[in-house]
């Protein structure tokens, strides 16, 4: 196997498809092209990749659906939508699934290069992966940072990357108010309208996950920002 980044694309045009293959094949990564949500979800299978990219718009089997397919098998592999559409409810559900990105068409190679080079630095480099035997408390919860692995109170829940990162930042936080800004510059790099707004999805499924735990709660701070309470303290 190659040393070098293993890209899955799935794009449907192919002229664009092999357009953004030739222009990242030339930035040094491997990139495998796909016409089809469900000839990408047979090559994801059988092929380890280090980062996939999803028009949504696909036949057979859209986006949305081969992601979903793929968080089920892969937790923690960064997913970046491609989509002509520039719809809020489209961006959102793109979040709840799991996305790292969403780009809408037409793009700049340029810039998507630099996005690409970011999510890629993050999952290999920074952040989560950087805690590999990390194992933070609050409550009667705790939280295995390298396995992405929440325990609340006796249940178990399997993270995305970005919700393992939001909440290990509550943890390390617990009782102390944590600024928007600082969630949306620390986890996303943006503080942009559309990611506010998934920001928002993410703690509501956060809070979701902790229900089982009494002694804890995500408190909003309206306009402001959010506290992780412990009761227990």
């Amino acid at each position: 196997m190659s040393d070098r980044t293993q890209i899955m694309l799935v794009e449907d045009d192919e002229s664009l498809g092999f357009l953004i293959k030739d222009s990242l094949d030339a930035h040094g990564w491997n990139v495998h092209l796909y016409t089809s949500g469900e000839k990408g979800l047979s090559a994801f299978y059988s092929h380890p990749f280090d980062l996939c990219i999803f028009d949504i718009m696909l036949p057979e089997k859209d986006g949305f659906d081969l992601a979903t397919e793929v968080r089920k098998y892969n937790q923690r592999i960064p997913i970046v939508f491609l989509t002509a559409k520039n719809q809020l409810e489209d961006r959102i559900r793109g979040f709840e699934i799991g996305a790292d990105d969403y780009v809408c068409k037409p793009f700049s190679i340029q810039e998507f290069k630099y996005r690409l080079e970011a999510i890629l630095k993050r999952a290999s480099g920074s952040g989560v992966s950087a805690d590999r035997s990390l194992v933070l408390k609050a409550g009667n919860s705790t939280l295995d940072v390298h396995n992405l692995l929440l325990h609340a109170n006796g249940s178990t829940t399997r993270l995305t990357y970005k919700e393992c990162k939001l909440l290990s930042l509550f943890f390390r936080h617990t009782g102390k108010l944590i600024e928007r800004d600082v969630f949306l510059k620390t986890i996303w790099e943006d503080d942009g309208f559309f990611v506010a707004r998934s920001m928002d999805v993410f703690v509501s499924r956060l809070r979701k996950y902790l229900k089982s735990d009494q002694s804890l709660r995500i408190e909003n701070i309206r306009s402001v920002g959010y506290i992780l309470k412990d009761t227990q303290v």
